[in-house]
């Protein structure tokens, strides 16, 4: 019988050390992304905004086609060691130059190999993890993913103590996190597939009806509320605008890893045991207070709080929300989750450019538009969910 770490399938574990490798990696470079880019290399708000839109767009712009490549021939590992190695490959351009075009491209075409990678590994994940704990076993992937998030920020920390905050330490960062993720492919590459039920004759489009109609109602809330969902880099922003220097910023980027590990085994159990219709709508409701919670905050123990409550609200997002499109979606999983991942990274793209346009008049009115189109969406989502039941599979 096959040891089982942390109760749950080994296969869920040893893809959690592929992610914790890679978070490392990708969350050490992006821990001083938006303070890099705006106040080292000096390249405005309004092109961040424009660059992590793109970036988001870049993060769901393969899912559903690599969702419906998994699903059509059933493998599961080849597409995801696929997506991991590009994202590898792509970190290379970091050590090639620091203008704002190399970083802008870096940021935009990393970004596709997690697009990539991401559908066929959580259907990959859905089939190893048993229906009645799934959201346990999809938090303790989530948790170690994480775990990785926290420790890249911190070696990060690290490294601005002993070699200060110039050109040359950021070197040594971006050579870390290259290294780092070249590791994590290789843990990848020794795994046995899993694969999935073949679906062959079936093309790209003809996959997207086959589609449960509870998952396409599901992407009605999901993408008014990816209005909102404005790129992490502008609460890494707020927080230097409030008196945090950059190697602070590092450490609060930390934090919010360390509370997204701490809440999301407890939040993925309780999922499992009230209905994950709950936890979502907890999660839209804990980034509203988060929201809000930026526009009046003008201490630094308050930002605290805030990212605090951003780890949460982030937990219940990428885990329980997963999570929940496996719930809904039996046949096609690495399909719909790639649909869920296109729509609402298409949609991001104008969130980010309206957060960048709105941050240039006054932050505070990006967190206010956050708010009010939050609200919307958990209200759009308790009344089409209101009677909504699940029988896990």
């Amino acid at each position: 019988m096959e040891k089982r770490p942390f109760n749950v399938h080994p296969d869920v574990f040893k893809l959690g050390i592929v992610s914790f490798l890679t978070d490392i990696s990708s969350e050490a470079v992006f821990s001083v992304f938006s303070v890099f880019f705006t106040v080292i290399v000096g390249a405005p708000a309004t092109l961040l905004g424009l660059v992590e839109g793109l970036s988001d767009l870049s993060a769901s712009s393969l899912d559903y086609f690599s969702g419906w490549l998994s699903d059509r021939s059933g493998k599961r590992k080849k597409y995801t060691i696929l997506g991991y190695g590009f994202s590898t490959l792509a970190k290379v351009m970091l050590l090639m130059g620091s203008s704002v075009v190399a970083l802008a491209s870096f940021r935009i075409i990393e970004r596709m190999g997690k697009s990539f990678r991401g559908p066929p590994r959580d259907a990959w994940l859905s089939e190893v993890a048993e229906g009645p704990t799934r959201g346990y076993a999809f938090a303790v992937h989530k948790a170690m993913d994480k775990a990785g998030a926290i420790l890249g920020p911190l070696i990060v920390y690290v490294m601005f103590l002993f070699w200060g905050q110039g050109a040359s330490t950021f070197r040594i960062i971006f050579i870390m996190a290259v290294i780092t993720a070249a590791v994590s492919v290789a843990v990848l590459a020794l795994m046995k597939d899993r694969p999935g039920i073949p679906h062959e004759r079936e093309n790209i489009f003809e996959a997207w009806k086959t589609l449960s109609p509870d998952f396409k109602k599901f992407l009605i809330p999901s993408g008014i509320f990816s209005i909102a969902y404005f790129s992490f880099g502008f609460l890494l922003l707020r927080a230097y605008d409030i008196g945090f220097v950059i190697k602070d910023v590092v450490l609060l980027y930390a934090l919010f890893n360390i509370s997204f590990v701490a809440i999301s085994v407890p939040i993925g159990k309780l999922g499992d045991l009230i209905g994950r219709k709950y936890i979502i709508i907890l999660g839209y409701l804990t980034y509203l207070v988060m929201s809000l919670g930026f526009i009046f905050a003008t201490e630094k123990w308050q930002i605290i709080v805030l990212f605090i409550l951003y780890g949460i609200f982030y937990s219940i997002d990428a885990a329980q929300g997963r999570a929940f499109i496996v719930d809904l979606e039996k046949e096609r999983r690495a399909t719909a989750m790639g649909a869920y991942n296109l729509v609402v990274g298409m949609i991001y793209l104008l969130a980010s450019l309206i957060a960048g346009g709105l941050w240039v008049f006054n932050p505070m009115y990006t967190f206010i538009f956050a708010a009010f189109m939050t609200l919307v969406a958990m209200g759009v989502f308790t009344i089409l969910f209101r009677t909504h039941r699940v029988d896990f599979v």
